[in-house]
């Protein structure tokens, strides 16, 4: 099969645009911190090959969920809500009830709010691996230690 001119480009793109693993340590910082840290590296927008409609980011691992920090009153205040589909279905749970039952999925809701909201968002949020303690099965990857 001969090369063309263009899939010669596509492939130089592709090189220049290798994806990169970052970690990101969640022991003893804010939630919001780590939430738009971990938003940015996904959208790439701390690469200076940055497009807004094109998935240019990094992987994001975020260890240690369960450590996360919150501020203020929002352990106790901060009610997140989802409804079942059915009548009167609303579910609503504390971020404090939710940090001790899923500490990840607390991260990866606020994460989820700051990414766009498309199909760009979706595929970006894919690339984020969230986990409750320090070990993570992404070692092979060589990821690289970001502070936050």
């Amino acid at each position: 099969m001969k090369l063309t001119e263009q899939t010669k480009s596509v492939s130089h793109e592709n090189a220049l645009r290798a994806r990169r693993w970052i970690v990101i340590d969640a022991d003893g910082r804010a939630l919001g911190r780590i939430a738009s840290r971990a938003a940015l590296v996904l959208r790439g927008k701390n690469r200076s090959d940055f497009t807004p409609h094109q998935d240019t980011g990094d992987f994001v691992v975020i260890i240690n969920a369960a450590k996360v920090k919150l501020t203020g009153a929002k352990l106790t205040d901060k009610v997140y809500h989802r409804h079942t589909g059915f009548p009167g279905g609303i579910r609503s749970i504390t971020a404090g009830k939710l940090l001790q039952t899923r500490p990840e999925r607390l991260i990866e809701m606020a994460v989820h709010g700051m990414l766009p909201k498309n199909r760009l968002g979706r595929r970006l949020f894919t690339k984020l691996k969230v986990y409750r303690g320090t070990d993570h099965p992404h070692t092979a990857q060589k990821p690289v230690p970001v502070a936050v």
